[in-house]
């Protein structure tokens, strides 16, 4: 390494690592002891509020459907309103004992039986009528329960030097950071995710960086795997970009510009003021690059049609749902792919994928997560290394937003696997990192 790059990574390094972070120990259940050497030697103990629980007292369903036992848990039925989150539920949010479905908003009223009457996914929140029971098509059903809502209490350093704790906004999804005053600074943020007995270290989160730590400009990667691309771009020519994805590219539940492939053009057309760039997006909900695959001409999905069809020069792909694949599948399945958009003269950029649930990844928690475990990420880069396409690492940017304070569910809109408009940014941040 020269010494100027050497000088560049120090510079870079120091940029995103916090100022003296702050150490979180916990003192007690539901008490957290903050120590603070600098700026100057600080120490407080904050008592946390465990998650509040909410009592619904007769929510009205006009008509229930038909209970599915097959829906995923967050699809078996009606949702409990208080616990939507974007197209889903958030689950273990809801105390399983409490829930009771009445045919009128007295209490009075008739209590409908479960298992005779309607069933229900306790650990989602979600019911359905049985076809046996006393709820027909039309039947109006009113449901009492509680539930604990999810939240994220910031711990802040204020502008008198004091550490305080500003409780976070309670929500079902996506809880967000707590907002600051001049003056002030974000320590990190104590996490408690609904009904949880007490606090656990894997429950806290000092801010260890400010932001990613980006790497130094590396033009050689991108050179080489987007060659064509990147001379168009920098000649100010005509560049048409495919985004190519799942539901998470399909994206109809964030605003257009929220996207992460309209953030990502947004970015390229800002740093190739003079190209002409174009987007077409070809996303599939629940879908796979399978999936795809197998579609029939005339499809609206037809790989050959939609895909090789819209004669793009960058392919950009976002598959979540592939990552059920091991790396033999990879090198089998995207190695067709590839061979097919070179056919065409279409160069290749992959996303690795987000994290999703922890349970998911078989994450026992949300702190130290910095390794992706799943087989698929390993694969897609063992495959980018093995063949010419270019590989924005999401998933390893992803894997530190904890050492940003920030527990990764707490970035997604549905609580599963859909990444809100702060996690789509780091798709768009891995991407322009091919294009210094």
């Amino acid at each position: 390494m020269t010494k100027r790059l050497a000088i560049l990574v120090a510079a870079l390094t120091l940029r995103a690592a916090a100022e003296t972070p702050a150490q979180f120990a916990l003192a007690a259940d539901w008490q957290v002891r903050v120590t603070l050497t600098e700026p100057r030697a600080t120490e407080a103990t904050l008592a946390i509020e465990p998650a509040q629980t909410v009592a619904v007292v007769a929510e009205k369903f006009a008509s229930l459907p038909v209970y599915n036992p097959g829906g995923g848990g967050w699809g078996n039925g009606a949702r409990l309103a208080a616990l939507v989150a974007q197209n889903t539920t958030t689950p273990f949010l809801l105390d399983p004992e409490s829930l009771v479905l009445r045919a009128g908003a007295e209490e009075s009223a008739e209590v409908f039986r479960r298992g005779a009457d309607y069933e229900a996914e306790l650990s989602w929140g979600t019911f359905g009528r049985l076809a046996a029971g006393k709820i027909g098509a039309a039947t109006p059903v009113f449901a009492s329960y509680r539930y604990a809502p999810l939240r994220l209490d910031g711990v802040v350093l204020g502008a008198d030097g004091r550490i305080t704790l500003r409780p976070g906004q309670p929500c079902a999804a996506a809880p967000r950071p707590v907002a600051l005053q001049p003056g002030e600074r974000l320590l990190g943020n104590v996490w408690v995710p609904g009904r949880l007995a007490n606090l656990s270290p894997d429950h806290l989160f000092p801010i260890l960086e400010t932001a990613y730590p980006e790497p130094p400009p590396a033009p050689a990667p991108v050179e080489k795997a987007l060659p064509k691309t990147l001379a168009k771009l920098r000649a100010g020519g005509a560049v048409r970009v495919l985004a190519w994805g799942d539901s998470v590219t399909e994206c109809g539940y964030l605003p257009v510009a929220d996207q992460w492939q309209e953030q990502f053009v947004a970015r390229l057309r800002a740093r190739f003021p003079a190209a002409q760039i174009t987007l077409v997006t070809e996303g599939w909900g629940g879908r796979s690059t399978g999936d795809f695959l197998a579609q029939p001409s005339g499809s609206p999905h037809n790989f050959q049609e939609k895909i090789l069809g819209a004669k793009p020069d960058l392919i950009v792909s976002e598959f979540v749902n592939d990552a059920g694949l091991s790396p033999a599948q990879i090198e089998e399945r995207y190695g067709r792919v590839l061979a097919d958009f070179s056919a065409i003269g279409a160069e290749w950029a992959i996303l690795t994928p987000h994290y999703v649930r922890p349970d998911w990844m078989n994450l026992p928690r949300e702190r130290e997560v910095d390794d992706d475990p799943r087989p698929y990420v390993a694969g897609l880069r063992a495959f980018a290394t093995a063949h010419p396409v270019a590989l924005a690492d999401a998933a390893r940017r992803y894997g530190r937003v904890w050492r940003q304070g920030i527990p990764h569910s707490t970035l997604l809109a549905n609580s599963i696997n859909h990444p809100d408009a702060r996690g789509m940014k780091i798709f768009a941040d891995a991407l322009m990192e091919l294009f210094p």
